[in-house]
């Protein structure tokens, strides 16, 4: 039988600690090279509203040691707003009911069935902090007790899970351009993890003697820079742009999640999508910086790259694209709990298989 989850059923069973193990352990296997991961791919055309364009999205890996392989797809009209002198990359909603539509499919490596199918949402948000959480694990001080979070949409919250899951954390300080957005982020994140977060009116403020800096924003600017770096900080992002070339620089160990630089884009005649160009503006990032020569993640996790070696340096974890892998990783836990708990809807394979040569 192969088990149809929800989102719902996800959030039960994938914990952050869950994700954050089985990652550490399955980059171990993808450094080794028995895992393989593909690089995202996003397909751009035009639709039918003049500000927005679909894009089709996918990204697969396969980890043996967990006997699995994951597709996820994405079916997305997005668009990117501007506020002043920023945009941001938006999906709308426009699936029947206002919802968006984001799959992922999970196979078996040893029979190649379906094993599963549930909503991406979930479990995009959690191995997102996973990564990040990693990196704060290997580079961050020891002895860091206090955070600045840029940001207090839903990923920010997975990164506050995510430090807190590898940091005895004592202050949060949270910042994001809205009032009341960081607010009731405070608020509610300060329930549920049990730690102090205090809203702050400035990212300088936030940023200000913080022993770790995480950006979880969806802007395609900047949103730390240079000035503001202070020995033995640790600073992470989780995408690419939001990290100023020239603090990229200045670090003494940088460690980006993948080599892949960026997505591979297939844009259609006539479309002009910022984010595909191959100059580099649409990335936000110095563009003499080599992105392919940096240790990864991986590598950093599995001895081939150098921790942090003394309290006064400055690291750098940049999530600068995500990868179909952590998909498959993080499926496994789901699936083997699912079934444990014998959650979700079973539909027969053979639904999903034929008899065929395909």
């Amino acid at each position: 039988m192969t088990l149809i989850l929800s989102n719902d059923d996800v959030e039960k069973l994938l914990t952050m600690k869950d994700a954050i193990d089985v990652l550490e352990e399955a980059y171990v296997e993808l450094a080794e090279g028995r895992g393989v991961s593909r690089t995202r791919s996003d397909c751009f055309t035009a639709t039918e509203r003049p500000d927005a364009l679909y894009s089709l999205k996918s990204m697969d890996g396969v980890v043996p040691k967990l006997g699995v392989g994951a597709v996820r797809i994405n079916s997305d009209i997005v668009t990117w707003p501007s506020d002043g002198d920023s945009s941001r990359r938006v999906k709308v909603p426009s699936a029947p009911g206002n919802r968006y539509v984001g799959l992922v499919l999970l196979f078996s490596s040893k029979t190649g069935e379906p094993l599963a199918i549930f909503p991406d949402g979930v479990m995009q948000r959690i191995r997102v902090g996973a990564a990040n959480g990693l990196g704060v694990k290997y580079l961050a001080r020891e002895n860091a007790r206090t955070v600045a979070l840029l940001g207090s949409g839903w990923q920010a919250g997975a990164q506050a899970m995510a430090v807190c899951a590898v940091r005895d954390i004592e202050t949060i300080r949270v910042f994001s351009p809205n009032k009341n957005n960081r607010e009731a982020f405070a608020k509610e994140w300060s329930a549920a993890l049990g730690v102090n977060i205090v809203p702050v009116a400035t990212a300088e403020k936030a940023v200000k003697n913080a022993d770790i800096v995480m950006c979880a924003t969806n802007v395609l600017q900047p949103v730390f820079f240079e000035k503001w770096i202070e020995p033995g900080m640790h600073v992470s992002s989780i995408k690419r742009p939001e990290v100023e070339g020239a603090a990229i620089k200045r670090a003494d160990i940088c460690v980006v999640h993948s080599n892949d630089g960026k997505p591979i884009h297939v844009v259609a005649k006539g479309i002009d999508v910022a984010e595909a160009r191959e100059d580099g503006k649409g990335w936000g990032v110095a563009s003499d910086i080599d992105f392919k020569t940096l240790p990864t993640l991986p590598h950093l996790l599995s001895g081939r790259a150098p921790k942090r070696s003394n309290d006064e340096q400055v690291t750098f974890f940049l999530n600068n694209i995500g990868l179909g892998y952590q998909f498959a990783a993080c499926g496994a836990v789901v699936y083997r709990k699912a079934m444990a708990a014998k959650m979700g809807h079973e539909l027969p394979t053979d639904w999903f298989t034929e008899d065929v040569h395909p």
